[in-house]
């Protein structure tokens, strides 16, 4: 067994530090001796040092399960530059150069092959996956394998089966964010041989968390607060057209700042997130596409314009603030709407079954297919049209389809994940009499030598990858394609701008579409007890670091000292005025603190002596508290 020394050495040697801190330790040691281990950290608490350090201490590679493609790209490239060997194989590489990588990890040229939960299922990566020798089997992110985690993942639940091609590999599986529930349920869903949890307490003893009301506009409380609190910053809004108007209004008022979503290509996300690290703009507003993976220690305030619609969400998200161990601070902004809002969600999220059913009947109108038929047949499918022609709301009816798409009758694919295709369209031998301009022979030539099968099916192909390798722009390499697919020499598929729709099963009636309680009911009553846990932590008067600390699963937290409810700068308001107020409207009917405005009072101490009262029971029927949900 390699003994605490050598993990040791490996740790000074290519990190520099002298000893692991936290719980790296206990979880290094149990994986190195061959247990499944479920380990528990903080955002920035060095997971990732618990799976790399082993994996340089034991013969054969670690097989790294990581979400996101620009995660695995930058700890691939961190490792290479400590001089550990490490690659990673990922959707927008040549069928060529993913064979060549994996052989590689066979031959023992690598030591950490990271790799996305959909490369899990390929038969090729399965074929290869058998002839190597795994040492351990690293899962990031592992609450996405649990039903009852806040962003489930189907491709997450190939990881079990893997497991039967390397039985003998641990696992080792962390995340950030897990409940009791969740804990449970990823160590049945990953076939932990025997139960072992290492677990680190989540709180941040330098981050302090304010709600905060919004008295004016959205905008003005934000810049009030970014003026307050000077540094690098992160401001999350919830959907991407906010992001960029932000951005220019905070611009406007001369703070660099700059947007950041899902939606800009991946030159735009590179160039973005590198002038916010490095210091060259100072706030960076985004949605929730952005921070996963980004270690930029001295982020001193995380701002949230919108409530997140789960807890995990917020506290993975809040977390990016203070990594430093400095004075940091997390704001929640909000107003009369936000409760609305949040309830809102689950019905977008969740259609009635009704109306998932006449969606399917309608799309599948949309296609023109017919009863019986369809199955294995994909289109392009135009969701602003769909939506104009049958009267739908884009979110609630793409939801409907995300919903169909799990249940299985359907494969619902993103305008994102649709990716150029090519195939030859005439052979070898007749591609010698072709005359071609030089710079089209010079992207054909490419397209040879990367793509296996392409004279007989379609190839995904990257006008990125190739560019670069040749080092021309990328809009010159599609219009090469574009014209060698117009001189009938190739197919040429381009990236799709709109999402595409598979029927994986033939089309059936109506009334035969099917939700299982799994995929709708279940799923629905976590989210309804997510958005009602961050609706009561708007409104507790408790400490809210232990508030989040207690939802998982940390009861015995102690007050943080920091919030707003610990530290509360304006001890001498009017109370007797609050107290009375609180008894006029509870005697008008149940009394809802969400609704509930004292001026010049903030809603921390309205709730606080709306708290006390019920205690005394000088009052009833007060909403959060008379829910289930923790205060």
């Amino acid at each position: 067994m390699t003994t605490l020394d050598t993990y040791r050495h490996i740790l000074h040697q290519y990190w520099g530090y002298d000893d692991f801190r936290g719980i790296q330790r206990d979880i290094i040691e149990s994986i190195g001796a061959g247990k499944d281990t479920l380990g528990l950290m903080p955002t920035g608490g060095g997971k990732s040092i618990t799976f790399q350090v082993p994996a340089l201490a034991h013969e054969g590679i670690c097989l790294v399960v990581s979400p996101l493609i620009a995660l695995m790209k930058d700890q691939v490239a961190a490792l290479k530059k400590k001089g550990i060997k490490a690659t990673a194989v990922y959707t927008g590489m040549s069928h060529q150069d993913i064979i060549t990588q994996l052989e590689n990890c066979i031959y023992g040229n690598f030591k950490l092959l990271y790799v996305s939960p959909e490369r899990l299922s390929s038969e090729l990566f399965c074929a290869k996956l058998r002839h190597m020798q795994v040492s351990m089997i690293a899962v990031d992110e592992a609450h996405c394998i649990s039903q009852w985690g806040y962003d489930f993942r189907p491709a997450y639940t190939q990881i079990s089966k893997i497991r039967e091609l390397v039985p003998d590999a641990p696992v080792l599986a962390l995340t950030a964010t897990a409940t009791p529930a969740v804990v449970d349920d990823i160590q049945r869903q990953l076939r932990f041989r025997q139960p072992c949890v290492k677990r680190m307490s989540f709180a941040r003893s330098n981050l302090a968390y304010r709600v905060q009301h919004i008295d004016t506009t959205k905008e003005e409380t934000i810049h009030e607060l970014l003026c307050h609190h000077p540094g690098s910053a992160i401001v999350y809004t919830r959907n991407r057209a906010a992001t960029r108007e932000l951005a220019e209004w905070l611009q406007q008022r001369g703070i660099e700042a700059t947007s950041f979503h899902a939606g800009l290509t991946d030159a735009e996300k590179t160039l973005r997130a590198s002038q916010w690290q490095t210091g060259d703009v100072r706030v960076i507003v985004a949605t929730n596409a952005f921070g996963m993976g980004i270690d930029k220690p001295d982020v001193r305030c995380v701002i949230h314009a919108d409530v997140p619609d789960s807890p995990e969400a917020y506290f993975q998200e809040a977390g990016r603030a203070g990594r430093d161990g400095h004075a940091a601070f997390a704001y929640l902004l909000y107003d009369e709407r936000s409760r609305s809002l949040l309830e809102r969600r689950v019905e977008d999220t969740f259609p009635p079954l009704d109306y998932v059913r006449r969606v399917y009947e309608e799309a599948c109108f949309f296609l023109q297919m017919g009863m019986g038929d369809g199955e294995g047949v994909t289109r392009e499918f135009h969701l602003d049209e769909f939506c104009a022609t049958f009267r739908h709301f884009p979110t609630r009816a793409q939801s409907a389809l995300q919903l169909l798409d799990r249940a299985g009758y359907i494969r619902w694919q993103d305008a994102e994940e649709g990716r150029s295709r090519v195939m030859m369209a005439v052979s070898r031998e007749e591609l010698y009499d072709m005359r071609l301009t030089a710079q089209a022979d010079r992207v054909l030539s490419m397209l040879l030598r990367t793509c296996t099968g392409i004279f007989a099916e379609y190839a995904y192909v990257s006008e990125d990858e190739i560019a670069r390798h040749l080092g021309i722009d990328q809009q010159q390499v599609s219009e090469q394609l574009v014209l060698m697919s117009r001189m009938h020499i190739l197919h040429f598929i381009p990236r799709s701008s709109s999402p595409l729709f598979t029927f994986t099963q033939r089309r059936v009636e109506r009334d035969e579409v099917v939700l299982h309680d799994d995929i709708y009911a279940c799923r629905k009553r976590e989210m309804e007890h997510r958005v009602s846990t961050m609706t009561a932590y708007l409104y507790t008067t408790s400490c809210r670091s232990a508030f989040l600390l207690g939802y998982f699963g940390e009861r015995d937290a102690k007050p943080c000292g920091l919030c707003d409810n610990c530290h509360d700068e304006h001890p001498t308001y009017d109370l007797e005025r609050v107290h009375t107020a609180i008894a006029a409207q509870a005697q008008q009917g149940r009394l809802d603190l969400t609704r509930l405005r004292i001026d010049g009072v903030p809603d921390r101490v309205v709730a606080r002596v709306a708290r006390r009262m019920m205690e005394e029971e000088e009052v009833t029927d007060v909403f959060p508290y008379s829910s289930n949900q923790p205060h």
